[in-house]
C-alpha cells in the first residue's frame, strides 16, 4: 500500500468553557498566535480556536471547542492526560517558571522526570500541560514563535511535544500504535505515581519530542468523564491528500470503524477510536491556514470554510462576540 510513517503530532484539540477567557491565557499568557478563529464543524453554534506557531505549522496546534455549559473534568483512564508544548532550551524553562510565578499561574517545579527538563502547569480550568525542552532534541524540527508575541522569541513555545494516553488496557493501545500506525516502541520513563507501571514510549517518523507518545496503564483508576479542561482528541501527521486516503483503506481494511475522509478546509482528517475509546485522528499537513486570511491577520475574523458561508449571517448570531484583534 505504499504508506509513508505519520510525521508525529499534528494538533491536539481541548474542550474549553470560556473562549474569551481561553483568548487571553493562550495568547497573553502562552504568547501563542490565534491563527484562527472558526466553528466547531460539527456543531456551529460553538467556536473552534486554534494557537500554534506564527502561521500554524502542522505540528504546533494546540486547538479548543469552546461548550459554555461543560462541567468538571473528573480525571481517569481511557484519557489523553497531559499535553506538552516544546520550548527550545533549559534555560527557557526558567523563563517560564517567573512568569508563571507572576501571573499566578498554578505550576509545578521544574524537572527531568522524562529525561528533559519539564515545567508541569495548568490552565484557568485545570488543562493538564507542561513545557519540554528541545535543548537536546534531535528529531522533528519545532515551528517558529510570532514575532508580535508577548513572550520573547527565544523562549517562545515552538509546538507539540510527548502526547501521554492514559489507558485502563495498555496492551490494546500499544498493538494499534505499533501494527496499524506504524510507531515503533523505544523505552520507558518513570510512572508518575509511586507503585504504578512504567510509562512505555513510542516514537514515529523522525522521532523526538514531536513525534512520540507515551502510554500509561492505570487499573486503579476509573474513566474519565471529560469536561472543560479535558482534551477531546490528538492528531497525527499525514503528508498529503494522497497518502490520507491510503490511511483511509489501510485503517478499514484492520477493521477498526472509522469516518472515512473528512474535508475540514484547513487540513484533511480520518477520525477512529483505538481500543480503550481515545479519539485518534490522522490530519494532512495542508492546505494550512492562509487559504482565507493572510499571514498579517491570521486569527482577526471568523473564518468559514466556503460550504458554510451561506449560513454565515446564521451562525454569527448565535456566538457570543470575541474580539482577537487585540
Amino acid at each position: 500500500m505504499n504508506l509513508k510513517p505519520l510525521k508525529g503530532q499534528h494538533h491536539v484539540s481541548a474542550i474549553t468553557a470560556n473562549a474569551k477567557k481561553n483568548y487571553e491565557f493562550y495568547t497573553k499568557t502562552l504568547g501563542l498566535r490565534l491563527v484562527k478563529k472558526s466553528i466547531n464543524q460539527d456543531d456551529t453554534s460553538v467556536y473552534h480556536l486554534f494557537y500554534a506557531d506564527e502561521r500554524g505549522n502542522p505540528g504546533t496546534d494546540l486547538t479548543f471547542f469552546e461548550i459554555p455549559n461543560a462541567g468538571h473534568t473528573y480525571k481517569g483512564t481511557n484519557s489523553i492526560s497531559l499535553t506538552s508544548l516544546r520550548v527550545k532550551s533549559d534555560d527557557a524553562l526558567a523563563y517560564w517558571k517567573k512568569r508563571f510565578e507572576e501571573s499566578g499561574v498554578e505550576h509545578d517545579e521544574i524537572s527531568h522526570h522524562t529525561g528533559r527538563a519539564a515545567l508541569g502547569f495548568r490552565d484557568f480550568e485545570g488543562q493538564r500541560l507542561t513545557l519540554i525542552s528541545d535543548e537536546n532534541n534531535a528529531g522533528v524540527a519545532g515551528g517558529k514563535p510570532w514575532e508580535k508575541s508577548p513572550v520573547p522569541v527565544e523562549y517562545g513555545i515552538v509546538g507539540l511535544g510527548p502526547v501521554t494516553l492514559t489507558v485502563a488496557r495498555g496492551e490494546l493501545t500499544a498493538k494499534v500504535l505499533t501494527e496499524v500506525l506504524g510507531y515503533r516502541e523505544t523505552g520507558t520513563i518513570p510512572a508518575y505515581e509511586k507503585g504504578q507501571p512504567s510509562i512505555r514510549v513510542f516514537e514515529t517518523g523522525e522521532g523526538g519530542t514531536g513525534a512520540e507518545l507515551h502510554l500509561e496503564e492505570r487499573n486503579d483508576l476509573p474513566q474519565e468523564r471529560p469536561g472543560r479542561g479535558s482534551v477531546h482528541h490528538v492528531a497525527f501527521r499525514v503528508e498529503d491528500k494522497k497518502q490520507l486516503q491510503k490511511w483511509v483503506d489501510w485503517i478499514t481494511q484492520s477493521r477498526l470503524p472509522n469516518s472515512g475522509f473528512v474535508e475540514r478546509y484547513y487540513f484533511r482528517s480520518l477520525y477512529f477510536r483505538e481500543p480503550n475509546g481515545i479519539l485518534f485522528e490522522l490530519a494532512t499537513d495542508g492546505p494550512g491556514f492562509e487559504t482565507d486570511e493572510d499571514f498579517d491577520s491570521l486569527g482577526e475574523n471568523l473564518s468559514l470554510p466556503p460550504y458554510f458561508e451561506a449560513q454565515r449571517e446564521s451562525i454569527e448570531s448565535r456566538l457570543k462576540p470575541l474580539d482577537t484583534k487585540e
